[in-house]
């Protein structure tokens, strides 16, 4: 059997909405605000973290690139346990990130952290839910697009222990 290959198209407009009135005249004038734009969907506003003049009440594209990483993860791992028989009930993941800076003005996210915490069913198979963390990071679309290292520790709970 031949082994196919199928692709999707995603796309998105991204649009700055920072304009003071005289553009980027100077470094510090300019609003660093953007909004999102995907078809039939909420739009989002969104600028730079506040270390870049950004609006810190609104989501900036390191926040939004974990959360993509944690969300993948998450939604792939859940999948997984639904076919394997793994009965999860909850699921949160407080992810981070760190972003180094360069002195040339650039930088990169040096590490991505995926804390996920998953309560079980009480006779949910333990070991196959911890190793289905394995598969969900190696067959997530997002982590595979990456060039920064996503290291995880997921802890797992029953349902009992919760209680």
């Amino acid at each position: 059997m031949q082994n196919r290959m199928k692709a999707e198209r995603y796309a998105a407009r991204v649009e700055w909405t920072g304009n003071r009135g005289t553009g980027t005249d100077a470094y510090a004038s300019y609003g660093r605000n953007y909004r999102v734009t995907i078809a039939g969907k909420p739009q989002l506003d969104g600028s730079a973290a506040a270390m870049f003049r950004g609006d810190p009440a609104l989501h900036n594209p390191e926040e939004l690139f974990i959360a993509a990483v944690s969300a993948c993860h998450m939604l792939l791992y859940l999948a997984l346990c639904a076919r394997s028989g793994v009965r999860v009930l909850e699921y949160e993941d407080d992810a981070s990130g760190t972003l180094v800076l360069h002195s040339d003005g650039g930088g990169r996210l040096s590490e991505i952290v995926l804390a996920p915490v998953v309560t079980l069913a009480p006779d949910a198979d333990e070991a196959l839910a911890l190793k289905l963390h394995d598969t969900a990071h190696q067959r997530c679309f997002i982590a595979n697009s990456c060039s920064v290292p996503i290291v995880f520790s997921p802890i797992l709970r029953t349902a009992t222990e919760v209680a």
